[in-house]
């Protein structure tokens, strides 16, 4: 039987400071695990900027690169939850390791790939990888932090894929440029192998022990109060990041002439911006709660987005530093929005249930990343690319219905209810 839900964390209020006996964060395992977020997101994000160089490579189409994409998505959206519950046995130590030793194998596999096919087999590897690192890691933070310090938690270890933003992907294009491709999965790789060994030392053998649960038991968390439509939220906030992040380079060509070493510059200070954003955010949910981080995150995010399609139809001699500054609005409100998320989502599916549900949030995210640069491209057809900043916003203020409406739900069930859909 799992524990009752915490109630403030369903209502999205600051929860109440504990006493001083009650554990601090344990900062050396989350930024162990930090620096497997870190690696995952390098791989993840650099592959837009390498497509163009695989596809000459390899001798296909760069639509036929860009499903590589599409194939890493769609995998992690639909193996995360199930390989999180069928997993759900393993302590949780050996699983985080298992699963980032298999992200260094699948790096290695890309980087010596001889074709097209063998290199798509490598990213369903790496799917398959990330899926169970990344949700099974923030559940962990979540678990290791006392309540009033989970917010922070959560935000060290997602503050690995700001980074990775901010650093990798820059990093990983200018090691393709020089290099080739290759060498970026084998540097990947390395990367990998140290964070594995970073997590080999600083996380304790006897941290995060599971319980066995069946699969369906495990994935019945979604009938929650208000799980649904929480999980929704994410999809079309990701919708929205994705409508604008896919096609952030032509855009900055059309909007402001910008050359592609600079538009590189620009997505740098993106990643920093959405660095600083998941930090605040972290903090935010401490101080004043989830739904106050939210309420004021995607509102923001929206104003940025309709701002870049205002100056994309209306260019100005100064309209790169107009950019520049919504694109860091835009990057401190995403992700500052992200922390708040994971945080209600544990709080709607109580701590026992905190893998499945992260790892369900991460494959509604990846569905609305893949529905995002679809949407993208059909704005930019059918309008021209001024216009995915709009497409992005509504998108948004979908986000914040759906948001609204989940708040309702969970708020309005009673807590018997609540508590036993908790139980598995």
């Amino acid at each position: 039987m799992t524990p009752p839900l915490d109630p403030a964390l369903l209502s999205g209020a600051p929860v109440e400071k504990a006493p001083p006996a009650a554990p601090s964060l344990h900062h050396g395992a989350l930024y162990a695990l930090a620096l497997g977020t870190f690696a995952v997101g390098t791989e993840g994000f650099m592959i837009a900027a390498l497509l163009p160089t695989i596809a000459h490579s390899v001798s296909v189409s760069i639509q036929a690169a860009g499903q590589l994409v599409t194939v890493f998505a769609i995998v992690y959206a639909v193996s995360s939850p199930i390989l999180t519950a069928l997993t759900a046995a393993l302590p949780r130590r050996r699983l985080l390791m298992l699963s980032l030793a298999a992200f260094v194998a699948a790096n290695l596999v890309a980087a010596v790939a001889p074709g097209y096919w063998s290199l798509a087999a490598a990213r369903v590897l790496l799917a398959l990888a990330a899926g169970l690192y990344v949700p099974n890691a923030n559940a962990l933070a979540g678990a290791l932090a006392a309540p009033h310090h989970r917010g922070r938690a959560l935000a060290i270890v997602n503050g690995g894929i700001t980074v990775a933003i901010a650093i990798g992907v820059p990093l990983g294009a200018f090691i393709g440029a020089h290099l080739g491709w290759r060498a970026t999965f084998a540097g990947v790789a390395l990367l990998s192998a140290m964070a594995l060994v970073v997590l080999a030392i600083l996380l304790p053998r006897d941290i995060g022990a599971a319980a066995p649960a069946a699969l369906r038991d495990r994935l019945a968390v979604i009938a929650a109060p208000g799980a649904l439509p929480t999980l929704l939220t994410t999809t079309l906030w990701a919708v929205a990041a994705y409508t604008v992040y896919t096609y952030i380079s032509p855009y900055l060509t059309a909007a402001a002439h910008l050359t592609p070493g600079m538009i590189g510059l620009v997505l740098m200070v993106y990643g920093v911006a959405a660095l600083i954003g998941v930090t605040i955010g972290g903090a935010g949910v401490d101080r004043i709660g989830s739904r106050k981080v939210q309420v004021i995150a995607l509102p923001v995010m929206a104003a940025a987005f309709t701002g870049l399609t205002v100056i994309g139809l209306l260019p100005g001699p100064m309209a790169i530093v107009a950019i520049i500054a919504l694109i860091i609005l835009w990057g401190v409100s995403a992700w500052g929005f992200f922390p708040a998320q994971q945080n209600r989502l544990i709080g709607v599916a109580g701590l026992a249930n905190t893998p499945v549900i992260l790892s369900l949030n991460a494959s509604f995210m990846y569905l609305g990343f893949a529905a995002g640069a679809v949407l993208g491209s059909l704005v930019i057809s059918m309008a021209g690319v001024a216009w995915i900043g709009v497409a992005g916003a509504l998108s948004l203020l979908a986000a914040m219905a759906m948001s609204r409406f989940a708040w309702t739900r969970a708020s309005s069930t009673p807590a018997a209810v609540i508590n036993s859909i908790s139980r598995p």
